[in-house]
C-alpha cells in the first residue's frame, strides 16, 4: 500500500488549506482512512477519521468545527479541509489507511495499518 499526501504549505493564521492523500495497493473503498499530525517535540496525534463509505466521521476535539475530512472513492483519495488555521496546527500531517472499514476508537492508532509520508503544514501568527 502506498499513501501519498500533498497540499501542505506555509499559511497565516485564519487561512484555509486542503490536504489530499492518494492511496494505491488495495481496494480503497473498503477501508477507513485517517489523518494524523505530529508537531516538533510532541507525540503523533489523531486528527480525523472517516469510514469506508464516508458515512461516519470522527474528529479530535482540537479541530472540531474547523477541519473536515472527506473521501472520493472513485479517485482513491481522502481529503482534509482545514479552515481557521491556528499556529498550534503547525505539524507534519500524515494520512493513514485502516485495517478495516471503520475507525477503531479502542485500538492503538485508531486501527490504522498503513502510513504515508507526511506533508508539512506551517501556520504563522
Amino acid at each position: 500500500v502506498q499513501l501519498q499526501a500533498s497540499g501542505g504549505g506555509l499559511v497565516q493564521a485564519g487561512d484555509s488549506l486542503t490536504l489530499s492523500c492518494v492511496a494505491s495497493g488495495r481496494t480503497f473503498s473498503n477501508y477507513a482512512m485517517g489523518w494524523f499530525r505530529q508537531a516538533p517535540g510532541k507525540e503523533r496525534e489523531f486528527v480525523a477519521g472517516i469510514s469506508w463509505t464516508g458515512g461516519r466521521k470522527t474528529y479530535a476535539d482540537s479541530v472540531k468545527g474547523r477541519f473536515t475530512i472527506s473521501r472520493d472513492n472513485a479517485k482513491n483519495t481522502v481529503y482534509l479541509q482545514m479552515d481557521s488555521l491556528k499556529p498550534e496546527d503547525t505539524a507534519v500531517y500524515y494520512c493513514a489507511q485502516g485495517g478495516g472499514s471503520f475507525i477503531s476508537m479502542t485500538s492503538g492508532d485508531y486501527g490504522m495499518k498503513f502510513w504515508g509520508v507526511g506533508t508539512q503544514v506551517t501556520v504563522s501568527s
